[in-house]
């Protein structure tokens, strides 16, 4: 059991910055592609990027394309969501997800493990 745990949302003005963290608690993370997702009120929860365990390879939503970088430290088995140019629309829950051996992007059928989840909140 893959143990997932975000951390550094909060409240930003628009046009902001924020890095979002989800440290694994897994031995073969270097396995996994991780993934971020988004659940903003009332809508449903989306795929926002994904980084592939075998090249590192990235998949971005193209609402955020060029906006949200992530990256992926092995050694540190922790995956990062870096936000810049935050917009009000970009107000949700975000989850961090493991797909062991997955592709990209991450299929939510697919994941193996979810994090609790950090609310993320821009204001206009």
């Amino acid at each position: 059991q893959v143990m997932l745990k975000e951390s550094g949302g909060g409240l930003v003005q628009a046009g902001g910055s924020l890095r979002l963290s989800c440290a694994a608690s897994i031995h073969t993370f270097s396995r996994y592609t991780m993934g971020w997702f988004r659940q903003a009120p009332g809508k449903e929860r989306d795929i926002v990027a994904a980084i592939r365990h075998s090249d590192g390879r990235e998949y971005y939503a193209d609402s955020v394309l060029g906006r949200f970088t992530i990256s992926k430290d092995n050694a540190e088995k922790t995956v990062y969501l870096q936000m810049t140019s935050l917009k009000p629309e970009d107000t949700a829950v975000y989850y961090c997800a493991a797909d062991l051996f997955g592709r990209i992007p991450i299929r939510q059928e697919d994941v193996d493990s979810w994090g609790e989840g950090t609310l993320v909140t821009v204001a206009s």
